[in-house]
């Protein structure tokens, strides 16, 4: 996501959340909430977003993002909801599901659709919450009048799904990620756990994670 925000900054109007409505599900320290804000709004600076063309914003600052959800929670059924990946996923690993984890497809779909979206740039493992936003557009526009752009999911072939360090899609919940800006010693570890598979031509996961900084002209010798 970030790496497409960076390259479409000049061409599109570019609006990048810092999306602490959604990090609340997991984060209920104000503290530690205040600096994971900060440090998304300096994440966002260092990879190259520029304030000059972007909108950078919270999004707790719009009231109508939560406004908004609470609408489309009003002609949305729950058996819709029950089949979003993240729900399906809890409930199988039998944890206990909190209303904000069933229902943040729809704040999802109000964070698209509040701009007259066109395009959303996601992983593979997103595309649903695009599909998702244009349903309930759809519903919407059908029940009160056409109000809402359907919004396309941008999807780039070579970073559709990141791969972690054990080879599995990157993520936290996995315990595969590179931090970003981590320190050396913490990069350092990281990196050299990375899962290598010597079969092929090349060490599959490592060549994987360089190719999203390194063009292949490079990597390749």
């Amino acid at each position: 996501m970030m790496k497409q925000l960076v390259n479409m900054q000049d061409e599109y109007d570019v609006h990048a959340l810092i999306v602490d409505y959604h990090a609340m599900k997991s984060i209920q320290s104000p503290k530690v909430m205040k600096e994971n804000i900060i440090a998304v709004l300096l994440d966002f600076l260092a990879i190259g977003l520029s304030p000059e063309k972007t909108t950078i914003f919270k999004q707790s600052d719009i009231g109508e993002h939560t406004e908004l959800t609470w609408i489309f929670d009003t002609i949305t059924t729950m058996p819709y909801l029950m089949r979003a990946h993240a729900f399906k996923d809890a409930e199988a690993k039998n944890k206990e599901i909190d209303v904000g984890t069933f229902n943040y497809p729809m704040l999802m779909a109000a964070d698209i659709l509040l701009y007259d979206t066109d395009i959303v740039p996601v992983g593979q493992d997103q595309k649903q919450h695009i599909e998702i936003a244009r349903d309930t557009a759809e519903k919407f526009n059908r029940i009160f009048g056409q109000t809402f752009k359907l919004p396309e999911a941008k999807i780039l072939q070579n970073v559709a799904i990141v791969p972690g360090t054990d080879g599995r899609k990157m993520s936290k919940s996995y315990g595969n990620t590179i931090p970003l800006f981590a320190e050396y010693e913490e990069i350092k570890k990281c990196v050299m756990g990375i899962v290598t598979d010597s079969s092929g031509e090349l060490p599959q996961n490592v060549y994987a994670i360089h190719k999203l900084v390194r063009p292949e002209s490079e990597l390749k010798n």
